[in-house]
């Protein structure tokens, strides 16, 4: 309601920036604008902590939704953990991307969703290392030439064309769990054996030498989706690591309220 709220008092004010699309005809909001009224909006949550909390349930109430495949307990906890990032002074994104490798590599286990709109935008298979295991991924690394894949919450960063064609870089945002992920080259790329035909002959796809591989038919869309700060929550129920994320563990009464049912 205030995020609504303050969207129409933004625009009411500032019409004159506001341009309209040639073909569509309709208004658009200037980027800058946008941010300012994310920026307001994170603002009010932080100084009314009751209001985050009601903000963030019905979002994630919204997106289970979406999503009913995704496990409710693991979709709280990537919300709880990207609303510690932002209040810690991260900075919103628009998008949010999780995975769930608790499930097998036969199963869709990528989520991204749109944060604006709480509307699901795909619904994938995604790769595992290979030395993460085999249809199941149990172990997860953070060291260079392991070829596991990394759990905990991350930030996009810059789209690129290399050796895998059009790929996304991220930085692990958590200390020893995840934050040599850019020197690993953790990267989202295409990969030929995120094929369901792979499935049907071996019980599971392909593995990675770490990093999350999509499909080559979705693969663009993943990247431009998730480009540019965006967050990605890897999960997998390692008790240490619950135990010890600064992220799921900096409001563990949010967390607890965005578990229930």
């Amino acid at each position: 309601m205030f995020i609504s709220w303050i969207g129409q008092l933004a625009l009411s004010r500032a019409r004159p920036v506001i341009r309209t699309n040639p073909i569509s005809g309709r208004y658009r909001m200037p980027m800058t604008l946008r941010r300012l009224l994310l920026a307001a909006a994170i603002a009010f949550l932080l100084w009314n902590p009751a209001a985050a909390t009601t903000a963030d349930r019905a979002l994630v109430e919204t997106l289970a939704a979406e999503a009913p495949a995704l496990n409710r307990v693991v979709l709280a906890k990537a919300v709880a953990a990207m609303h510690c990032a932002i209040t810690s002074g991260t900075g919103p994104a628009e998008r949010l991307a999780v995975i769930d490798f608790s499930l097998p590599s036969s199963e869709p286990r990528l989520w991204i969703f749109d944060l604006h709109s709480r509307a699901l935008l795909l619904e994938e298979l995604v790769a595992h290392g290979q030395g993460s295991g085999d249809n199941l991924a149990t172990r997860f690394s953070n060291v260079r030439g392991s070829h596991q894949s990394s759990i905990g919450l991350f930030r996009t960063q810059e789209s690129y064309y290399g050796r895998h064609g059009y790929s996304l870089r991220m930085d692990g945002l958590e200390p020893g769990i995840n934050d040599n992920a850019r020197t690993r080259a953790i990267v989202i790329h295409a990969a030929d054996y995120v094929d369901p035909a792979w499935i049907e002959r071996q019980g599971r796809i392909g593995r990675s030498q770490g990093c999350p591989a999509v499909r080559p038919e979705i693969a663009d869309a993943v990247v431009d989706h998730l480009k540019d700060g965006q967050f990605m929550f890897s999960y997998y129920p390692d008790q240490e690591w619950l135990a010890s994320s600064e992220y799921l563990n900096c409001q563990p009464e949010l967390l607890a309220s965005l578990m229930q049912p």
